[in-house]
């Protein structure tokens, strides 16, 4: 039997057309296309699709209750491209025992973490 795997997350907003141009521009997505209604952003096997929908409000009330986790190559690289996007930091990148971590906070008030680990971190996972 094979295993359940978490494919895709849906990502509410009052501006998904906005808050879609943040995450391709800040993270470059492999894929961004549209499908179904959806903006459709590939990153690896995970699908972040972005819509509307009429219960969220603007801001994020409660950012810190999901944080989307980015695994990247250059954090440093992605904190700027983050930074020119127009993000402001929950965290600001930090060197944690040779692995980077940082937590942004998109334009609706989420949290998005990247991370870069060591590979001593990576070997223990």
């Amino acid at each position: 039997m094979e295993r359940t795997v978490v494919g895709g997350m849906l990502l509410a907003s009052t501006d998904p057309e906005r808050l879609r141009a943040w995450y391709v521009t800040a993270l470059d997505p492999e894929a961004n296309q549209d499908a179904n209604g959806y903006g459709v952003l590939k990153f690896g096997e995970f699908y972040l699709f972005i819509d509307t929908r009429d219960d969220v409000s603007g801001k994020n009330p409660e950012p810190g209750r999901t944080i989307l986790n980015f695994h990247v190559a250059d954090a440093r690289a992605v904190a700027s491209r983050m930074e020119e996007a127009g993000a402001s930091w929950a965290a600001p990148l930090e060197d944690r025992e040779g692995s980077l971590f940082a937590t942004a906070i998109d334009p609706d008030g989420n949290y998005v973490q990247i991370i870069q680990l060591s590979e001593a971190h990576a070997a223990g996972m």
